[in-house]
């Protein structure tokens, strides 16, 4: 993608992770630059990124060339991830008896728990797959989080695969696939979920990152590399099937199921905001609400998997 392609108010929504009416807002406040093709609003990728850039503080890098927008301590009571599922639960946490007002981190699952790690959330999510056990985020807890005891709860399987424009032109079919050289990918942020997903694979293939074209083009949401692949921007990309059911011309290849779960400290497992959000998984209403936004296996939702 080029710093000059041209993005919908909702595609700058989903980069930014937040609602589309606030996109509008910033425009007609005239701290998001944009302008009209006809009767539609448009805005420059480079325009975005100049907005990110002069409002981000506190960053620091980490390992792999990464940067991470640091919480400061003492903001809140934050809960780490992108999926809507964290924004519902945010709201039933708030009308819980012994719940509270959270505030959401919008981070992938890497930074989400390193933020556990250093105190800056309160909750963090994670769908980080190993290909060395093929187990979900256990072995990355007890990596990130040593020495200290943590709880992963199941919040809800999902399935990952490929997005491919309607009727797979390109004919793609498995991970394999990412060995052609006539296919171009757009890909996700470092730490993501997704990100993992892809890098532990192609480990697992021997197949070398700089030899897949579109690997260092990154969007940070499902909805924005799905519709980057509707537009022609690449002949693939990854992500979980609920968001190519939110955008025309794009068909789902499913690849693997993978687990999405909720990762707290042990020393607040029995705290009033913790055991509310666990009332709340395990609630009727929650599941009934989650059910009809779709796209998710609550078989599982609100147990305890492991303790680390």
């Amino acid at each position: 993608m080029t710093n000059n392609s041209a993005l919908t108010p909702q595609e700058v929504a989903d980069i930014l992770k937040i609602a589309k009416n606030t996109v509008y807002e910033l425009i007609k406040r005239g701290e998001l630059n944009a302008y009209k093709v006809g009767k539609k609003i448009r805005v420059d990728l480079k325009d975005v990124e100049n907005y990110k850039n002069r409002t981000k503080k506190h960053i620091v890098n980490l390992n792999q060339n990464t940067t991470y927008e640091k919480a400061p301590k003492n903001r809140g009571f934050i809960i780490s991830g992108q999926d809507i599922l964290l924004d519902v639960l945010a709201r039933h946490l708030k009308n819980h008896p012994n719940g509270i007002e959270a505030l959401r981190s919008h981070e992938g699952s890497y930074n989400g728990l390193y933020a556990l790690y250093q105190d800056r959330v309160q909750m963090a999510t994670a769908h980080l797959w190993d290909s060395d056990t093929g187990e979900y985020n256990i072995p990355y807890v007890r990596r990130m989080l040593p020495g200290i005891p943590a709880v992963i709860i199941r919040l809800a399987g999902r399935i990952q695969g490929f997005y491919v424009r309607k009727g797979n032109p390109k004919g793609v079919h498995s991970w394999e696939d990412l060995k052609r050289q006539d296919l171009a990918i757009i890909n996700r942020e470092k730490g993501s979920g997704v990100r993992v997903l892809l890098d532990e694979h192609l480990r697992k293939l021997g197949i070398l990152s700089k030899t897949i074209r579109g690997y260092e083009r990154e969007y940070s949401s499902h909805l924005a590399v799905a519709s980057a692949v509707a537009r022609g921007e690449a002949d693939l990309g990854i992500g979980n099937e609920k968001a190519s059911l939110q955008v025309k011309d794009i068909d789902f290849i499913p690849l693997q199921p993978e687990k999405y779960d909720l990762v707290i400290k042990k020393e607040n497992l029995n705290k009033a905001p913790f055991t509310a959000a666990l009332d709340i998984l395990r609630s009727r209403e929650f599941k009934l609400e989650m059910e009809g936004i779709g796209g998710y296996d609550l078989t599982e939702t609100g147990n305890i998997i492991a303790e680390t």
